[in-house]
């Protein structure tokens, strides 16, 4: 059987974490929420996005290009590793991994429980809100991303309610002038950090759908269903 775990909960938390952009919110209070919400305000006016993308696990790195068109179109082109792409059109996720000649695929509208409606949808922001408590990390005011880092940053702690989340704690890093996620760190409940670094934002620069109809190789592997495979 083909499993990839570690690669299939990377990109579940990278998928579901596009939904904010469609999630609205209200007013600008300090509360950790309310600051939530307002980052979820101007992801929600965005209407296209890209932007460097990094993620990071304790034996993997991998780096690529995302593009986000609301409402829900995605497209990750990866640099590392080379040609690997991530395409999401509204109903079908569909990975391509050239190093293991496979093309993964998931069906959102077919896809059982609450994991598969937290693919890209509008619900991605309210179902975190929902499941996990909401505070600051080290207070309101912004601190430096790292220890020697100028970039000064907001952090979240998000926690989960239940033990049937995939992740037992969720670090944002936001920032305070544009409101724009900079880093997220989550936890899984083995215990491995998967770091998400953005950079480089291009906001609200037409894209067309195009952009998002992806034809893989036809000589690759294809494996369905693969985020409640086992």
């Amino acid at each position: 059987m083909f499993v990839y775990k570690k690669v299939r909960a990377a990109l579940f938390f990278c998928v579901s974490l596009f939904g904010v952009l469609n999630t609205a919110s209200s007013q600008s209070i300090k509360t950790a929420g309310d600051f939530f919400k307002e980052v979820s305000d101007q992801y929600a006016a965005l209407t296209t996005y890209e932007a460097q993308m990094e993620i990071l696990t304790d034996k993997t790195e991998m780096r690529g290009r995302v593009s986000f068109k609301k409402p829900d179109l995605l497209r990750i082109d990866f640099s590392n590793p080379q040609e690997q792409v991530i395409v999401f059109n509204g109903e079908l996720l569909t990975i391509y991994i050239p190093g293991s000649d496979a093309i993964l695929q998931q069906s959102v509208q077919n896809s059982p429980g609450s994991a598969g409606t937290a693919l890209a949808t509008p619900q991605g922001l309210s179902l975190m809100t929902r499941y996990y408590t909401i505070a600051y990390e080290s207070g309101q005011d912004p601190a430096p991303l790292e220890s020697d880092s100028t970039e000064n940053v907001v952090k979240l702690l998000l926690t989960r309610r239940n033990s049937s989340e995939s992740f037992r704690t969720i670090k944002l890093a936001i920032s305070p002038e544009t409101k724009l996620i900079r880093r997220v760190e989550a936890v899984t409940t083995r215990g491995e950090t998967i770091t998400f670094n953005f950079s480089d934002y291009v906001l609200n620069r037409a894209i067309p759908d195009q952009r998002f109809i992806y034809d893989p190789p036809s000589s690759a592997n294809n494996y369905n269903n693969f985020l409640f495979s086992e």
